[in-house]
């Protein structure tokens, strides 16, 4: 069924969220590609928050710029319920293939949802805000709303995320892999490569080692483990023995343990690189630590709904899959939904520069508006199902006193 399919056949408050999108579908689709159009990277998202902004005050939200002290985050407020509800919003791309994670359509769909429950927010009895979070790809703008208390007072949080064709609608017990970024120094000493090269110490060679350890290392980690890494600085010309090598990496797990597990295995293989060529070893992190994804079963099961009302495919997820988001870090402390947008005939893995191309088709537009009356109907469900209403206001509270008390 399509959306005018859907409007005409659904009644009540899902008519009334359904058709409420589509009369803002010509102006978020706009948005949505201009977004794409004009790819920012992490922190740097001036000209989509102020686009995505502007459009939710004239949707009659009350918006607050620079939230947490962020330039390119923002708070957008509609209605007084005492259920507060988050949409949040991401439109940050990646360096050099720009929205190959479909940011925009992220961005299209929560807007979408939101302008169309804004008219409906104090008959539902919620607070909505629509939150502009920054630097999802790196910098993990969540994870400093969150711990500035920019979700403070939040009874649950939702978003959707794009991803490739095949993959079912169905969030419950889908999940997403914490992961910590961080910076490893080796520092040596320069001396002439050919005069002198016995009186250097190889930084490079450190940065070598550490890779070959690191290799070997993956054949024995779990299955569902990564490691990623890159050499950012080796050293500048032929003559001169690096005395500075610079690797980047990342670990990702599917728990707060194996990832902290893993995480020391791999400290020791620069470790061991470092003592092996006589450089010291340096290692910080360079990003807030991303948690693993938790799937509220109540919110993933009135998204599923809906998505069956669409003829999606909602069968059980087959097993977890790869990738991380800071929206876990949401997830670990505010009932959440961060359920799958599968884009027909998106066949190529996502970060990719086909899937980029593929994120601004009328296929993926389609199907992003589709997600934006689910997300609608998933927030207008909970807020009126009464147990439901009665758990996310408690959590907000919990997660309110917990705050307080280690403060």
């Amino acid at each position: 069924m399509n959306l005018n399919d859907i409007t005409a056949a659904s009644t009540g408050v899902h008519a009334a969220l359904a058709t409420g999108v589509e009369q803002w579908r010509e102006k978020v689709h706009t948005l949505a590609r201009d977004i794409h159009s004009n790819p920012e990277l992490s922190f740097e998202e001036v000209r989509a928050s102020t686009a995505i902004a502007a459009i939710l005050r004239e949707g009659g939200f009350e918006v607050e710029l620079g939230t947490s002290g962020l330039p390119t985050a923002f708070t957008a407020t509609v209605g007084s319920g005492e259920l507060t509800v988050a949409l949040c919003i991401e439109y940050d791309a990646l360096p050099g293939i720009g929205h190959a994670c479909g940011h925009n359509l992220i961005a299209g769909a929560s807007v979408a949802a939101a302008l169309a429950l804004a008219p409906l927010a104090d008959s539902l009895g919620i607070t909505l805000k629509a939150i502009g979070t920054p630097a999802e790809e790196h910098g993990g703008g969540k994870a400093l709303m969150l711990a500035d208390g920019a979700f403070d007072g939040v009874g649950l949080s939702l978003m959707v995320h794009p991803v490739q064709d095949g993959i079912t609608y169905n969030p419950a017990g889908t999940s997403a892999q914490a992961v910590g970024r961080y910076r490893a120094t080796f520092t040596g000493k320069a001396a002439h490569a050919a005069a002198a090269p016995h009186l250097g110490v190889n930084a490079a060679d450190a940065a070598v080692l550490s890779q070959v350890a690191v290799g070997l290392l993956r054949q024995q980690i779990p299955g569902d483990h990564r490691i990623a890494m890159y050499v950012a600085e080796a050293g500048h010309v032929t003559n001169i023995i690096p005395e500075k090598a610079v690797v980047e990496f990342e670990c990702r797990a599917f728990t707060l343990p194996e990832y902290e597990s893993l995480l020391v295995r791999v400290r020791n293989c620069f470790e061991g690189a470092a003592l092996a060529t006589g450089t010291a070893l340096s290692i910080e992190s360079t990003e807030p630590l991303y948690e693993p994804l938790l799937q509220d079963d109540d919110l993933a099961a009135h998204w599923t709904a809906a998505m069956d009302v669409f003829g999606k495919d909602t069968s059980p997820a087959a097993g977890l899959g790869g990738g991380s988001t800071d929206m876990g870090n949401i997830s670990q402390v505010i009932p959440s939904l961060h359920p799958w947008l599968s884009i027909p005939g998106a066949d190529v893995p996502i970060h990719s520069h086909a899937f980029a191309a593929l994120a601004d088709t009328p296929a993926a537009y389609d199907v992003m508006f589709e997600a934006a009356v689910a997300l609608a109907w998933t927030t207008a469900d909970a807020a009126t199902n009464p147990a439901q209403r009665n758990r996310f206001i408690a959590a907000a509270y919990r997660t309110a006193l917990s705050k307080d008390q280690t403060a």
